[in-house]
């Protein structure tokens, strides 16, 4: 099934983060933060949103950083995606 955002909206699956830390700690469920580097699987065309003109300016495929406790999480397929607005995602990372 694919996921088609509209408007100003993004689709984006978090990244995997690592179990341990840099000086070999293993971090439990509980002690790791919800990442907030994702990859975008899709965008939304833009338009006139709210009164304004949006130019959506990610890419599908990028690798973002997004707000903390932005967008919808759903499951689809057995995946789960966040859906955010554009505005929520804060950087993209090269």
């Amino acid at each position: 099934m694919q996921v088609k955002p509209l408007g100003d909206r993004v689709v984006i699956k978090n990244v995997e983060t690592e179990e341990t830390t840099k000086s070999g700690i293993i971090l439990t469920g509980a002690a790791k933060e919800k990442p907030q580097m994702a990859e975008v699987l899709a965008v939304g065309p833009g338009g006139n949103v709210d009164g304004k003109e949006i130019v959506m300016q990610v890419k599908v495929g990028q690798k973002v950083i997004y707000s903390k406790y932005a967008g919808t999480e759903v499951k689809l397929d057995g995946q789960e995606l966040i859906i955010v607005r554009q505005n929520d995602i804060l950087a993209v990372v090269e």
